[in-house]
């Protein structure tokens, strides 16, 4: 097995200040209007004091003086057109490659696009992965009425082709998808437009829109992930905690059951304690997500293996979601919403950068462990988050000033009361589910199908836990069923999907049809197999 490479904590790495570059000229569309309000009714004047605009100029149509809205559809494209067609200011060994990606298209038919930066000789994709270079996948928008986070990611895009960020680029390959939900976007509302939440598709993969983000994962295979989203001011935030949210960014790495216990050290040590030096010191506040729960409650982001932030955790890549200050402000504080994103996520690419060698034994180290982890161990089932205490800092409403507030807190940092199961050696799946093994191939995970028919080891009930001996029954697996090893390195993620009473997988979600069309193998069946493409 690989060596783990030592967890010390990162010098803090410096927020990036963007340089300008050319705007790219606005292309006719038909924008969602956004009132240009200058103060919003969510927060008091003293309050909106303290959120002044930061001293940075972006080139971003968006942010011009008289817009009223925010970056178009056509805008968008013809920004990462422009981007994809850029040359070098001046001859390089090693020039910046900008690719555009294609991922398909929305629900309503826009397309979705991504963009590669790299300085690989080849864009392709399995080239750049056998490269060895760690590859960083930034995605906005994912809630079409958040738009700071996809105007940061074209900004940051400026600063990776010819700004501040290119240097980066010698050690690490950046793909950013701006604008995950277009279609929301477009209407200025959280949802696709069959009104599905995106991230919490990224397990059942139901959307064209998922099935993008997952391809993007599935191709290149990121050791980094960020998810930029806005987070809202709620009026009844102060009646309820005693004062008014401060934090210019939430931010939340992976937490769910079963995720690599040093996939959890590298993202606090490596990347959060960082990040939260060079936010203080560029004038932002942060804080862990947090939203209103029951009663008098602050939760923090879901354990639940199905968002985005969870789902790269389980492809044991760091995965962090950031959420700027305000989602439903209109263009209140646009420019300081986007400005902060744009520094947190500019630290995240440096220490990406700095951490280049140390993320690639990282990553080999955990998907051996994950890959050897099978058969006979013990695993966690929908846990549940504890209930402890954290001091918020907040504003007082009349006055803006700072205020140390204890709340009643549910931590998804330390999960409990989750049920304990056995961990197979891998799934079996009947003949007639090719929807549940289109989704899992989707996932980018590994699927098998018998050549011939063989009896086969399962567990006797897959619902029963732990506690005593396990009891085994033989069935007759046909030729032309299916076994999913958890043998693989995003095993974590093979056990989300399948395991039978896992609430947000499969079975639950009627993806597997019945529960007789699934199976936990408790022997490795010697038997012929050939790889689902």
């Amino acid at each position: 097995m690989p060596k783990m490479p030592p967890l010390v904590p990162s010098r803090p790495a410096q927020a990036a200040v963007p340089a300008s570059a050319p705007a790219v000229a606005p292309v006719a569309s038909a924008p969602v209007v956004v009132a240009p309000a200058a103060v919003s009714p969510l927060e008091t004047p003293a309050v909106a004091a303290r959120f002044p605009d930061p001293a940075v100029t972006f080139s971003l149509p968006s942010l011009q003086d008289g817009r009223t809205d925010f970056t178009t559809a056509a805008e968008l494209d013809a920004k990462l057109r422009a981007l994809a067609a850029t040359q070098p200011a001046a001859p390089s060994e090693n020039p910046t490659s900008i690719t555009l990606v294609p991922l398909g298209n929305s629900q309503d038919s826009t397309p979705l696009q991504a963009l590669l930066f790299t300085r690989h000789p080849s864009p392709s994709a399995a080239v750049i992965v056998r490269g060895g270079r760690p590859t960083v996948l930034l995605v906005g928008q994912q809630h079409g009425d958040e738009p700071a986070g996809a105007e940061a990611l074209l900004a940051v895009a400026d600063e990776l082709a010819t700004g501040s960020l290119q240097g980066l680029l010698d050690r690490i390959n950046v793909v950013i998808l701006p604008r995950a939900n277009p279609d929301g976007a477009g209407r200025n509302q959280a949802v696709t437009t069959l009104g599905t939440d995106l991230d919490t598709d990224h397990l059942l993969l139901t959307t064209p829109e998922a099935k993008a983000l997952a391809k993007l994962a599935r191709d290149y295979r990121p050791l980094v992930v960020v998810d930029a989203h806005e987070y809202p001011l709620d009026a009844s935030f102060a009646t309820r905690f005693g004062g008014a949210q401060r934090a210019d960014l939430q931010l939340q790495y992976a937490a769910t059951a079963r995720l690599p216990e040093f996939i959890s050290k590298a993202s606090e040590e490596w990347f959060r304690q960082p990040m939260l030096a060079a936010l203080k010191e560029a004038g932002y506040t942060s804080e862990w997500v947090h939203r209103p729960g029951e009663g008098q409650r602050l939760a923090m982001g879901s354990p639940r293996p199905d968002s985005a932030r969870n789902v790269n955790g389980l492809r044991n890549a760091v995965s962090f979601v950031v959420e700027s200050r305000g989602g439903n402000l209109g263009r209140v504080h646009l420019k300081r919403r986007v400005a902060s994103q744009v520094a947190v996520i500019s630290d995240v690419l440096r220490t990406s950068a700095q951490r280049a060698d140390d993320l690639v034994k990282l990553r080999k180290y955990v998907d051996a462990s994950v890959r050897a982890d099978l058969c006979n161990s013990q695993m966690l089932i929908d846990p549940r988050p504890s209930a402890t205490e954290h001091t918020l800092s907040l504003l007082d409403p009349a006055t803006g000033a700072d205020k140390s507030v204890t709340v009643n807190w549910d931590s998804s940092l330390v999960l409990r009361d989750g049920k304990q199961r056995s961990r197979p050696c891998g799934y079996w799946l009947a003949a007639d589910q090719s929807d549940a093994v289109g989704r899992l191939r989707a996932l980018g995970l590994r699927v098998e199908q018998l050549s011939e028919a063989f009896d086969m080891q399962a567990d006797a009930n897959s619902g029963t836990p732990v506690a005593g001996e396990r009891e085994f029954i033989e069935f007759a697996a046909p030729a032309g069923s299916y076994y999913v090893p958890l043998s693989q390195p995003w095993g974590n993620l093979v056990v989300a999907a399948l395991e039978a009473d896992a609430a947000q997988g499969f079975l639950a979600a009627k993806v597997v049809t019945a529960p007789n069309k699934l199976r936990k193998v408790a022997v490795i069946p010697k038997v012929r197999r050939t790889l689902v493409p």
